[in-house]
């Protein structure tokens, strides 16, 4: 195979001095050669995000409310950040948790699976058809997840002129590029493209010493899960979502909650993002990251009022949530997610699938697929779970919520996972997704409603793309 200097350092650069290099630069360090698939391998393990979207996400989710706490002791740059998108105001810090810097990282890592492929062509490219599948999926989860979060969800029918992301194929030797956003629609074509072509490529057995650090079969099909539930194409959200769960039962792979809070504080933040837990299905680090540090401490956070009304009310079970806020009060309400010196977080993890199959059957009208998978979840998120009293019913729920069957169900469906991934920036992707309106109050006399359509729910490129010819998203 014909040896190629190799990308690598581009994705420590940017961490170091974020805003420095242009975000799509690709220029090629020259200090290693690449001759080896194995090599291509440990250079796959940079084509990940590594940076965070936990805080923004969730400051701007209807998952917090104001504390009212000044943020003394907190990290300046990231309570900023908090604050910003909290007001939906456009977040222009460049540090580690911030848009800009998720920005920067998605085309890091995009720019570093272009580099891969770029050994996996050739005349022994049959020896590279697994790391070729690695690359190619990397790249579609980077772009889904800038597509996401900076343009407009994917609608059928506004998707061929909704402006999208550029979608970045081709290692770049110039600075000097202009680069063209295409549109929604075109940008989940190559995004299924690269998906359904890399994942049958894919060699689970070369990530036997990590496997949860990179794409196995098992982290593709959550991917592609979540990806077509998002393209609205539900049969495909089943089929993926079964693939994920194999012979085994969900029960004993999505987060036994009853049983992880009976562990001790410290026990439950290192086991909750680890390995060893069955329910994480994709790790990864964001080294610059100060979100396990502050996460419970920002001002605009859980609160009493979320804490109240999910926590400690009624819910559609009829019984009592296993998981439980910790902290000394409000301004410190916390779930014991994330280890302050530990920078690994989970990407893709089996509660979010098993919801994700629950929301598509329900669509597809196999309401009884779906209610086997919700009361699945309540078996293991309610304390002292007795089926006969804790298990939903379609009756049930229409009770609970007091709509139509389906509207009941979906209802159902998006609180579990709601709940289940406080403080992980998670929601934000179903508010989005489903133009969920969000009404932020704060104090002194702070007040503004995201209603449905709202031109702040696509985050604002970095002002230096208009330097690369995109245009900004309108305000």
């Amino acid at each position: 195979m014909k040896k190629l200097l190799t990308y690598i350092g581009l994705f420590t650069a940017i961490l170091a001095a974020p805003g420095c290099k242009k975000y799509l630069e690709t220029l090629p360090d020259n200090r290693t050669v690449i001759t080896t698939p194995a090599q291509v391998t440990q250079l796959l393990t940079t084509a990940y995000p590594h940076a965070s979207y936990m805080l923004f996400c969730e400051a701007m989710s209807d998952n917090v409310e104001d504390k009212g706490n000044t943020g003394v002791g907190i990290d300046p740059q990231t309570f900023l950040i908090n604050t910003q998108t909290f007001k939906y105001q456009d977040a222009d810090d460049i540090s580690a948790d911030g848009p800009i810097a998720y920005w920067d990282s998605c085309y890091a890592a995009i720019a570093v699976a272009n580099q891969a492929l770029s050994y996996c062509s050739g005349p022994d490219s049959a020896n590279y058809s697994a790391q070729k599948g690695e690359a190619l999926v990397c790249r579609a989860y980077a772009h889904f997840m800038l597509v996401t979060l900076f343009a407009k969800a994917y609608n059928p029918t506004t998707a061929a002129s909704d402006p999208g992301v550029p979608y970045m194929t081709t290692i770049s030797t110039s600075v000097f590029n202009k680069y063209d956003r295409g549109t929604v629609a075109a940008v989940y074509q190559k995004i299924e493209s690269d998906l359904t072509t890399g994942l049958p490529l894919l060699k689970d057995e070369l990530y036997a010493s990590a496997p949860k650090y990179h794409f196995t079969r098992q982290a593709a099909h959550a991917f592609a899960a979540r990806f077509y539930l998002f393209k609205r194409d539900y049969a495909k959200v089943v089929e993926h979502s079964t693939a994920v769960f194999g012979s085994a039962s969900p029960a004993n792979l999505i987060r036994d909650q009853d049983a992880f809070y009976g562990m001790s504080y410290d026990n439950m933040v290192i086991y909750y993002n680890h390995a060893s837990n069955p329910a994480n299905i994709l790790l990864q680090e964001a080294p610059g990251t100060k979100y396990p540090d502050n996460y419970y401490s920002y001002r605009y956070g859980i609160g009493t009022q979320i804490n109240q009304e999910y926590f400690l009310s009624n819910n559609v079970t009829g019984g009592s949530l296993a998981m439980s806020i910790y902290g000394s009060g409000p301004q410190y309400f916390n779930f014991p997610k994330f280890k302050g010196d530990v920078t690994v977080m989970s990407l893709l993890s089996m509660d979010e699938v098993l919801l994700n199959r629950v929301e598509a059957n329900i669509r597809l009208k196999n309401y009884s697929a779906a209610i086997t998978d919700m009361n699945t979840w309540v078996s293991k998120n309610i304390s002292n779970y007795n089926p006969s009293r804790h298990n939903v019913t379609i009756s049930k729920m229409m009770n609970f919520y007091g709509l139509p069957q389906d509207e009941s169900m979906i209802e159902t469906a998006l609180y579990m996972k709601r709940v289940t991934y406080m403080q992980e920036g998670l929601r934000w992707f179903d508010i989005l997704r489903l133009d969920i309106p969000v009404v932020h109050t704060g104090s002194p006399g702070f007040s503004t409603t995201l209603a449905p359509g709202d031109k702040r729910r696509l985050l604002q490129l970095p002002a230096e793309a208009v330097n690369d010819g995109m245009a900004l998203n309108p305000r």
